[in-house]
């Protein structure tokens, strides 16, 4: 494995919340500034498909990445319409509800996803969403 691969790999586990591939280029470039942009590019799809990074598309032009360390692979996402901001929470339901419903209709579940789209109420009662300015927490 190359040294800009190992530095990319290094940024992803590092992370904690979501990011974007240009937030991970940045991230990887202050442990090895040699990484390139292509490389980032063409290495997300290998940890996607690894199970090592989950992507969460949000409905946007712009994918988001998550690393995959949590043994519960059951989550949901609540995306803050105002800033974007993605929060997940456990959803164990979500395994019976695809199983259920998959059963009903005679299939068999591959994958389920529930994805909520809310407005911060905070921003309307106060014209500032806090959660918005900690998004790289």
């Amino acid at each position: 494995m190359t040294g800009q691969r190992m530095a990319i790999f290094e940024a992803v586990f590092k992370e904690t919340s979501h990011f974007t591939a240009e937030e991970l280029l940045d991230k990887a470039r202050e442990i090895d500034r040699t990484v390139s942009r292509a490389t980032v590019y063409r290495s997300l799809p290998i940890l996607v498909e690894s199970n090592l990074v989950r992507e969460v598309d949000i409905g946007s032009s712009t994918m988001y990445y998550m690393p995959n360390t949590e043994e519960d692979p059951h989550k949901a996402q609540v995306i803050c319409n105002d800033c974007q901001k993605i929060f997940e929470i456990s959803a164990p339901f979500l395994q019976w509800y695809g199983n259920s419903v998959s059963s009903k209709l005679g299939l068999t579940p591959i994958s389920q996803r529930l994805q909520v789209t809310a407005s911060c109420e905070e921003l309307r009662a106060t014209g500032v969403c806090k959660k918005g300015n900690d998004q790289g927490e």
